[in-house]
């Protein structure tokens, strides 16, 4: 049997031991750069995700604000129709009570007013009809004779009583004319007037309302 090798490495194995031992003040410096390391991505982490929550809930916030502010214009909008209507029906209906007021303290007085125009046009004009309610027929016979006289009409004046006629209203007829005073066809065409008045003024404002609810 040969004999055993020698140990050849150049190794003193009496020599003390290297130690691997980590001093504690390094490993406690150490341990408190990784724990402000950890603290410091933990914060820009949670800074990174509390600001996309709170652009996310901005968002819905302004969203929710936007819409707000939408109905409140719409809804301004069709109060400003409705108080602007309601202003015009309101000068209507006090129009018309003013209108009945003075008719039923001055029933003659539009009548007047119509004769003396028609009159002072007519003077040449062979004769005249006066048609108005039976209840100012005496009246009107006087006060259309003064009216004629006044303004120098010289023809043929007839006044006529038809119960038909509103108080208030006539009729003046002459050969190739005449004028009518008649209040109900004046407060229809008032009261369409005012229709179609309101219905152009919402037009616009109902077709863009209606283009947001489409958007």
């Amino acid at each position: 049997m040969s004999a055993p090798a020698k140990f050849m490495f150049d190794l003193d194995f009496a020599a003390p031991k290297a130690s691997n031992t980590v001093p504690l003040a390094d490993h406690q410096s150490k341990l408190a750069e990784a724990e402000t390391r950890g603290y410091r991505n933990g914060f820009a982490a949670g800074q990174h995700e509390a600001a996309g929550e709170n652009a996310r809930r901005l968002a819905l916030a302004m969203e929710s604000i936007a819409h707000s502010l939408s109905m409140l214009t719409r809804g301004l909008a069709n109060v400003e129709l409705r108080v602007e209507a309601e202003a015009v029906e309101v000068a209507v209906a006090t129009g018309r009570k003013l209108a009945d007021a003075l008719i039923a303290r001055e029933p003659f007085a539009e009548i007047e007013a119509l004769a003396t125009g028609c009159f002072r046009e007519l003077v040449t004009t062979p004769h005249v009809v006066v048609r108005l309610n039976d209840v100012l027929y005496a009246e009107a016979q006087l006060r259309l004779a003064g009216i004629a006289r006044e303004t120098g009409f010289d023809g043929r004046l007839l006044v006529l009583a038809e119960p038909d006629i509103a108080v208030g209203d006539c009729r003046i007829e002459w050969a190739d004319g005449g004028m009518i005073r008649d209040r109900a066809a004046a407060d229809a065409w008032i009261g369409e007037t005012v229709r179609r008045f309101i219905d152009a003024r919402a037009a616009p404002v109902q077709a863009e309302l209606k283009g947001s609810d489409d958007e």
